[in-house]
């Protein structure tokens, strides 16, 4: 699994320069790190610019040597512990899972940057499994300090005492939250994730995916519904609003695909958390320009969606699209 060794410089002896090069060798699994922990894309960008910049102001109380990496985690770790006691947020729970109103997607294509060769022990630090919408948000029940472990050990893979070194606790401790972690997960994670395997979009879920656009693109309710689970549910988050089955998507797709009222669509393919993903611009009546208006996270079984995730626009830029077409 995850390895804590890291670069052998001696951080209190790097000019500014140098420094930034170490740092930007490890910006981005510390951003995918802190996305874990806060399930916010906005908030990891804020705690590993904090991180950064601790770690530059404290560099020479650091030895360096091949401990930088997992020093740089524990500074990070700490800033998302303080991040959640300040917000004192928890999420709510709705069937199996918790909704977090907080939630953001993660662009694959950053996933991509942090993740390394295959046959490297951190590969599965940014597989599906412990990426996916369905974990982040379950790994948001958690109190502070267990999802830290669990991050920490089932996760990144470090062994007891070096996580017990991240949390400045002891390895009985650190091994008593994990326990506790893991109980939670199994109450919070569908049984399904044990399919969750590789980085790739399967052949059935691009079919899905294209179906989704082509449905979407033509406003064509009846194919829409063609490819949706009967028992499909919609969140929307920062909304507390949340449809679930065939009937309550209906009334949903016929505002969408109300074009005298809304406009015309269309949509790009992407992908988030390693889940299909489809970018949607609306040109609204009067408009010549179609805009970024949302993102849909597609969860697909048996050549059926089960849930989408939709999100605002916010993000378009961090997935490398356009505003506007």
């Amino acid at each position: 699994m995850g390895r804590t060794a890291g670069s052998a410089e001696k951080l209190g002896e790097l000019d500014e320069e140098a420094f930034t090069r170490l740092a930007e060798r490890h910006r981005r699994e510390l951003h995918v790190h802190c996305y874990r922990m806060l399930a916010s894309y906005d908030e990891a960008e804020d705690a590993v610019q904090e991180t950064l910049l601790r770690a530059w102001r404290g560099r020479r109380e650091f030895d360096g040597g091949p401990l930088a990496r997992a020093w740089l985690y524990r500074i990070a770790t700490n800033i998302c512990l303080d991040l959640h006691r300040s917000r004192a947020r928890r999420p709510q729970r709705a069937a199996a899972s918790p909704e977090v109103s907080w939630l953001q997607p993660y662009p694959d294509r950053l996933l991509d940057e942090a993740a390394p060769p295959r046959d490297e022990p951190d590969a599965a630090a940014v597989g599906r499994e412990t990426i996916e919408l369905a974990f982040v948000a379950a790994l948001q029940a958690l109190p502070g300090r267990q999802r830290a472990a669990f991050v920490a050990r089932d996760v990144l893979g470090w062994p007891a005492k070096e996580t017990a070194a991240l949390l400045e606790t002891s390895v009985a401790a650190t091994n008593s939250a994990l326990q506790r972690a893991r109980a939670t997960m199994q109450e919070c994670l569908p049984a399904r994730r044990d399919e969750w395997t590789g980085r790739e979009l399967s052949a059935e879920e691009r079919d899905v995916l294209a179906r989704f656009i082509e449905a979407h693109e033509r406003c064509d309710a009846a194919a829409a519904i063609a490819i949706s689970a009967e028992t499909i549910h919609v969140t929307m988050p920062p909304y507390p609003s949340r449809y679930d089955g065939i009937d309550a998507l209906v009334p949903l797709l016929e505002r969408a695909f109300d074009t005298p009222a809304m406009g015309e669509w269309r949509l790009l393919p992407t992908a988030a958390n390693r889940l299909p993903t489809v970018a949607s611009y609306l040109r609204a009546p009067g408009d010549t320009r179609f805009r970024a208006f949302k993102f849909d996270v597609l969860r697909v079984e048996r050549g059926r969606i089960q849930e989408i995730t939709v999100f605002g626009p916010h993000l378009f830029p961090a997935f490398g699209l356009p505003t506007e077409l």
